[in-house]
């Protein structure tokens, strides 16, 4: 069992929708989780917060409440904050005055209006002071500074658009809430927005919710937005602080990598923004700084520009280092972190918890909310990606140099399951790994290594004309073929291709680096075909003149695990 796999996760209670599964544990023991849900889809009249508490680590739910009454006008997007007395709030959007249309810019909406109205409102909390099992009568309300974009919106500021993700950041004793404000309904929903955060520096402490103080920064009337040359979105940001003080925020956009910025006043004033060395579509993307002091990044891995494309969900570590203004994150290279069979599915709006020394983190696709618990070998490997070791000699199916050797089978991808009445596919969810060394450049079209049989099954490896590398994996039935990025061939060239059977992805890691498409396409990763069987062929394998040495991994190792090989 691939434990990547959503499908094999526990599923957290829901109506038809549901969407950000957040959680955090209370003062006794029990995770509490708040998620959005409702009977239709998303941004329908009816939808609404709830809160749950697990006992088990999210194997059952138990005291299910409504933040509002059934029937309330629309109430999203909740986040939890937990104060230094026990206190859990759960802070969400609320349409209060129950409006039922609103202006827009832009078409698809028909003579400017739109009817989604669950992103505008209020800002508003409600509180438990026995650790979630129930919550108060009274709402309170969080104020929010209109900026510059609010007074430019149809109503001029009387109303706000804007909505919640980010989990609340806690710094000492001062929280702060993270608010994504919403310039102006446009095509596309939201037509441009920025992020800000509301800080309180008494909610820890002070238990009379009409004392509570809140101020919205950062200072300005402009809110933390794209990198000079960017798009108009920047929205749904996520927050950690660092050792010394600085907080680190990462956002979505629309230009194919997310933005981040670090502030060193408190939030009061941020770097400007730049783009993270990755590529990812207008979808969330979260950090978390976990207990070990390093950070985990969600994110999916590919340069769209939209809201699609949101599997496999990937991750990388993080790490401080000294920078130039103080201290920063330095990151890993990728590495899948969970996945569905259908690539259509949307994994989206994770959240992370860490209890009993394991780690877990919960997604949702929009109508199934799951929890699943990170394998810890995995986690181990991924948070010593600075100093991991290379892949043993019992990893290695296979190793030669230049010319014709014997070749083991590889484990094959699927099987014939007799296990059930009816004889059907049974999926091994393996892989391997094929890593090589050049010590020149091959010409068009030079075979590298090729062990196909006379039917087409087999491995062929090849450099292209544009300067590619280029696999074909082919069981005689199936064909699959990927290629690497354009490569820049210095006087050694190492090169680690990664056929992953979980997810069923191939991957390139070529002189130390992830190959992510380097702007010139959006996947630099690829799906092979799920009905591939196998990739043996010949009993024996060609390798070219120009190959120092060739290895085959009898699985598909981690990219990191890659890196450090081409370390040695």
């Amino acid at each position: 069992m691939d434990w990547r796999n959503i499908r094999n996760g526990l599923e957290i209670p829901t109506e038809y929708y549901s969407d950000q599964p957040y959680m955090i544990k209370a003062d006794d023991g029990a995770w509490i989780c708040s998620l959005t849900t409702g009977e239709g889809k998303e941004g329908l009249p009816g939808q609404y917060v709830m809160t749950m508490r697990s006992l088990d680590m999210g194997r059952t739910w138990s005291d299910i409440n409504r933040m509002e009454p059934n029937g309330a006008p629309e109430n999203s997007y909740s986040v939890l904050l937990k104060t230094s007395f026990g206190r859990i709030y759960c802070f969400y959007n609320y349409n209060k005055d129950n409006v039922r249309q609103i202006v827009a810019t832009d078409p698809p909406y028909n003579g400017g209006i739109c009817t989604r109205v669950d992103s505008q409102g209020y800002y508003v909390f409600r509180y438990s002071d026995n650790n979630g099992i129930t919550w108060s009568d009274e709402r309170g309300e969080v104020p929010i500074r209109r900026f510059r974009w609010d007074m430019e919106n149809p109503y001029k500021g009387e109303i706000m658009f804007f909505w919640n993700v980010g989990k609340p950041l806690i710094y000492g004793e001062d929280a702060y809430l993270s608010i994504h404000k919403v310039g102006e309904m446009g095509n596309g929903f939201f037509a441009k927005s920025e992020g800000v955060l509301i800080k309180s520096n008494n909610i820890m402490v002070e238990k009379d919710i009409t004392k509570l103080y809140f101020e919205t920064l950062p200072e300005g009337d402009i809110g933390i937005r794209t990198p000079i040359g960017g798009g108009p979105v920047s929205e749904e940001h996520s927050y950690v602080s660092l050792s010394d003080g600085a907080f680190f925020t990462v956002f979505r956009t629309i230009d194919g990598r997310p933005g981040y910025s670090y502030s060193r006043d408190g939030g009061r004033n941020w770097e400007p923004s730049k783009y993270m060395p990755v590529r990812h579509p207008r979808a969330a993307n979260f950090v978390w700084k976990l207990n070990n002091g390093q950070f985990l990044y969600w994110f999916h891995n590919n340069g769209g520009e939209w809201y699609d494309d949101r599997n496999p969900a990937w991750c990388l570590a993080g790490a401080e280092v000294d920078g130039t203004n103080g201290r920063i994150i330095e990151w890993s290279q990728p590495e899948i972190l969970l996945y569905d069979d259908d690539p259509y599915i949307r994994i989206s709006y994770p959240d992370l918890i860490q209890d009993s020394g394991k780690t877990y983190v919960t997604e949702t696709q929009k109508d199934i909310a799951r929890s699943h618990e990170i394998d810890a070998d995995f986690l181990k490997k991924l948070f010593s990606w600075r100093n991991l070791k290379p892949c043993s000699s019992e990893d290695i199916l296979f190793e030669g140099g230049s010319g014709i050797h014997e070749i083991p089978k590889i484990e094959p991808f699927l099987f014939f399951d007799h296990s059930g009445p009816a004889s059907c596919t049974g999926d091994n969810r393996n892989g391997f790994t094929i890593e090589f060394s050049l010590n020149q450049k091959p010409g068009p079209w030079e075979v590298i290594a090729d062990s196909r049989a006379e039917d087409g099954s087999g491995l062929l490896v090849e450099y292209t004309a544009e300067g590619q590398i280029y696999v074909l994996l082919s069981d005689g039935r199936t064909g699959c073929t990927w290629k690497s990025d354009v490569i820049e061939f210095m006087d050694k060239c190492n090169v680690s291709i990664i056929v992953d059977g979980g997810p069923k992805v191939i991957s390139y890691v070529i002189n130390g680096r992830f190959q992510d498409g380097n702007g010139c396409r959006q996947f630099g990763w690829g799906r092979f075909n799920p009905n591939l069987r196998h990739v043996n062929g010949n009993n024996e394998i060609k390798i070219a003149d120009k190959v120092d040495f060739l290895r085959i991994y009898n699985r598909a190792i981690m990219i990191n695990e890659a890196v450090a090989n081409h370390r040695k």
